[in-house]
């Protein structure tokens, strides 16, 4: 029987948690790592399957990687010796198309497997081939990979037409060890867009912009090694804050950059919860039954897709009619047939979720069918009355660290299962 996660619902969540290092960060960052000989630590990185598969990859190419402690890695890309990524797990993640630009950048040749991911609706790879053609690289696909390779990178002018974050991330990597000036326009403005540029000026390229929709980048002959923190995790602590809100609880999320979180923090007060800002740390606590409300996922600062399952998920709870939009991926509503076995009222049209709020959920056998709809459904049986179990939670652990003990330490009823007895147990437990 494969891991379960079980949980009796129907206690408010009440106390502290930190939060870890921001996955879509780090993923971006460990493969910006190796454009340099020299030696590497990255720190707060956080301990997730999609960052084990990746490292896992770049050791089979020859990177050399220590693991200093559970969150903190050295790395050392001198003795590269394959510049192919075709292992059948690295087609798992998303971001192993960071390695295209990484490697590009520096040896001016690479070939990796078209990446996989969530199935959350298609995440083409357009704008990267069309940002490395315009520094003078070659690009093909054949027989499932991408094959890229220049005789030299030379600076140019690249407008996106749309606004991708894996792509402006993939060219500014590959237009630092370009010669001359790039400048990207239409870039994404996400704080994950800022931390690796600010991660690849701490090795000594010269990226001004990031964080704006114009990035300027002056290429340089090489990089140097470097020690770096990443930043904590937008969508990791916005579920917590929604975890506040669907049980009723007082959660004080510790370690964010309350910045990256104001779309979401605007939500929660406009359905009823408060939010209180903090250096580093905010507070969410809610006390009433929620209200109704639109929204509509856009690029950054707007509301972000990955958290549009637990607005949904909340949503479905709150007094009244409530519209949500996803105007970013196609797939993200894969959660709504699982609510629904929860009582839940939701209408999809297209793009669009007609939302009618219940006073309740109630548990019930349930499947995770991607990462942030796991999560959010995680949320939806700690607010439920009696039993929900989930299956497939490997998904959830794609992004999300020791989810279950973090929720555990703010009084959850939630457990990792594999058999049958050990679901007796906890129903006996906390029967």
């Amino acid at each position: 029987m494969l891991e379960q996660y079980i949980i009796r619902g129907g206690n408010p969540l009440v106390g502290e948690v930190e939060i870890g290092g921001a996955k879509n960060a780090a993923l971006a960052i460990l493969a910006a790592s190796i454009m340099t000989d020299e030696s590497v630590i990255i720190e707060n990185l956080p301990n997730v399957r999609d960052v084990s598969v990746l490292l896992q990859a770049m050791e089979a190419i020859g990177v050399v990687i220590e693991r200093l402690d559970k969150h903190t890695v050295k790395i050392n890309g001198s003795m590269i010796h394959d510049l192919t990524i075709d292992k059948d797990y690295i087609k798992k993640i998303r971001a192993s198309y960071y390695l295209l630009g990484a490697l590009l950048g520096k040896y001016k040749k690479a070939e990796v497997a078209l990446p996989g991911g969530c199935n959350i609706g298609s995440r083409p790879i357009d704008q990267h081939i069309k940002g490395f053609r315009a520094l003078g690289a070659e690009v093909k696909i054949a027989h499932g990979m991408i094959q890229t390779e220049a005789e030299r990178l030379t600076g140019s002018h690249i407008y996106l037409d749309v606004v991708t974050v894996g792509a402006t991330i993939n060219i500014m990597m590959a237009a630092a060890l370009a010669d001359g000036k790039t400048i990207i326009e239409n870039a994404a403005k996400e704080p994950h867009v800022v931390d690796v540029a600010n991660f690849l000026n701490s090795m000594g390229a010269n990226i001004k912009g990031a964080g704006t929709d114009v990035i300027r980048i002056k290429g340089v002959e090489k990089l140097h090694k470097t020690t770096y923190s990443v930043i904590p995790d937008q969508i990791e602590a916005g579920t917590f804050m929604f975890a506040a809100a669907v049980t009723k609880g007082d959660i004080m999320i510790k370690n964010v950059i309350p910045k990256h979180l104001e779309s979401i923090s605007a939500k929660l007060i406009e359905i009823g919860c408060e939010v209180e800002e903090f250096d580093d740390a905010v507070r969410v606590v809610c006390s009433k039954r929620l209200r109704h409300t639109q929204v509509k996922t856009l690029p950054y600062p707007g509301f972000p897709t990955d958290m549009q399952p637990q607005i949904g998920v909340a949503l479905a709870l709150s007094e009244g009619t409530s519209i949500v939009t996803e105007s970013i991926f196609e797939n993200r509503f894969k959660y709504v047939d699982e609510l629904s076995c929860m009582g839940a009222n939701i209408k999809v049209e297209g793009n669009t979720a007609i939302i009618e709020g219940v006073s309740k959920y109630t548990g019930a056998k349930i499947s995770a069918p991607d990462l942030r709809a796991g999560a959010a459904l995680v949320l939806a049986g700690l607010a439920a009355d009696g039993i929900t179990v989930i299956d497939d939670i490997m998904y959830i652990e794609r992004g999300y660290e020791e989810f279950h003990i973090k929720l555990q330490s703010l009084g959850a009823q939630i457990d990792k299962v594999t058999s049958e007895k050990e679901i007796q147990k906890f129903k006996l437990k906390t029967g």
